[in-house]
């Protein structure tokens, strides 16, 4: 019993560990796409805390912190990242763009820069149209003014142009390999300010920013890879921003469904674990009634050869008849100590009557009594013949 109990433990246990195995599930996107390679808060982020443009620049290419985690070239290496700067009047568009090959490069997105009549700055990070979707805009909101604010409007500025390009790039920098996607969010998640706030947009309030940017915009990954559009990679969304609702929902449905599942298993090996523990229990009182019957039956015999009652009782009668033939066969041939005979069974009567069950050999006793008269009747017919014979002997 002890053995099966063992084992009976072992399965729950392993079952349990299944459950919670079950239990703890991570939800992660079947297709990744181009986009999920660099997330524009954490560049939002990044501008909000950087001194200057050659300060933003180095934060984006940090290997370090590691923001972004493009690949379009291929060759497993992180692009560089570098930022070139048009101003015009009140406005500042500083264009993102990812070094590929010599003289070949790919805006990933632009940051826009606008100070209204009463000194009020409006910023806005909008995604390339060909990496994030149309109309994919991030509006940081600042706990505190940033300090490149005050860099933009002295007199003296001039507009930041990267002095580096395919091969030639600045000293702190080194490429890595670029990481699956969801290690990337989990590391570029660090990395963003959470005091700051980052309201989603779908529209630009900068129309002379978009004007600039028509002509300044490099799409050198588009061009050779033309098939390759955030519309064509994503046929039943508009931009990035759906694309990441319709993964939140869908994802939310698989972990549902299969909440629901593992609940439904959970309960299935409960109630087939079930009988199991009860037919076990069944069967160790079963055994263990047995037992205590077989060590009782002992006390209800004076006979220590009998093991149970029922079988005392069987046995008891069937060996009182046997004894009794056995006595009457042995008794017959010799009639003449009948007497002595007498004696024997009188003084056998008490011993058999000292068990309750050879009730039935006492109502046989009287028997032995008429046998013995027997014997002096013929006794005394012979007698008789002898008087007979004298008396012919006699006439």
């Amino acid at each position: 019993m002890k053995t099966k109990f063992t084992i009976f433990a072992l399965f729950a246990t392993l079952f349990a560990t299944q459950i919670q195995a079950q239990d703890m599930t991570t939800v992660r996107a079947n297709n990744s796409d181009i986009s999920d390679n660099l997330d524009l808060k954490a560049v939002a982020s990044i501008f909000g805390e950087s001194e200057d443009l050659a300060d933003f620049e180095r934060r984006l290419n940090d290997p370090k912190i590691q923001i972004s985690n493009l690949d379009l070239n291929g060759d497993n290496q992180v692009d560089y990242l570098r930022v070139i700067e048009t101003v015009e009047n009140n406005t500042h568009l500083i264009i993102i763009q990812s070094v590929l090959e010599k003289d070949v490069y790919q805006d990933v997105a632009t940051v826009e820069v606008e100070r209204d009549s009463n000194n009020n700055v409006q910023v806005q990070v909008v995604g390339d149209v060909y990496m994030y979707g149309s109309n994919y805009i991030y509006e940081p909101v600042y706990v505190h003014t940033p300090v490149i604010y005050n860099v933009f409007w002295m007199n003296s500025y001039r507009p930041y142009y990267s002095p580096y390009y395919y091969s030639y790039y600045p000293s702190y920098y080194s490429p890595w390999n670029p990481y699956p996607i969801y290690r990337y969010r989990r590391n570029v998640h660090v990395h963003i300010n959470v005091n700051n706030h980052y309201n989603y947009v779908n529209t630009r309030r900068s129309s002379r920013a978009e004007s600039m940017y028509r002509s300044n915009r490099a799409d050198g990954y588009a061009r050779q890879n033309p098939n390759r559009s955030f519309a064509q990679r994503n046929n039943n969304v508009t931009n990035r921003h759906e694309l990441v609702e319709t993964r939140n929902q869908n994802a939310g449905t698989r972990a549902t469904t299969k909440a629901n599942s593992t609940r439904a298993n959970s309960s299935t090996r409960n109630t087939g674990v079930t009988p199991t523990r009860s037919t076990s229990n069944t069967r160790a009182t079963e055994t263990r009634n047995t037992t205590s019957t077989r060590s009782q039956a002992p006390s209800r015999t004076n006979n220590g050869s009998v093991r149970s009652t029922t079988n005392s009782s069987n046995r008891t009668q069937t060996a009182t008849p046997t004894r009794d033939t056995q006595t009457r066969t042995e008794s017959a041939p010799v009639r003449r100590q009948a007497p002595v005979q007498t004696q024997t069974r009188t003084q056998s009567a008490p011993t058999r009557t000292q068990a309750p069950a050879q009730s039935q050999p006492r109502a046989q006793a009287p028997q032995a009594p008429a046998r013995t008269q027997s014997a002096p009747q013929q006794s005394q017919r012979s007698g008789g013949g002898e008087t007979r014979g004298n008396s012919g002997g006699r006439r």
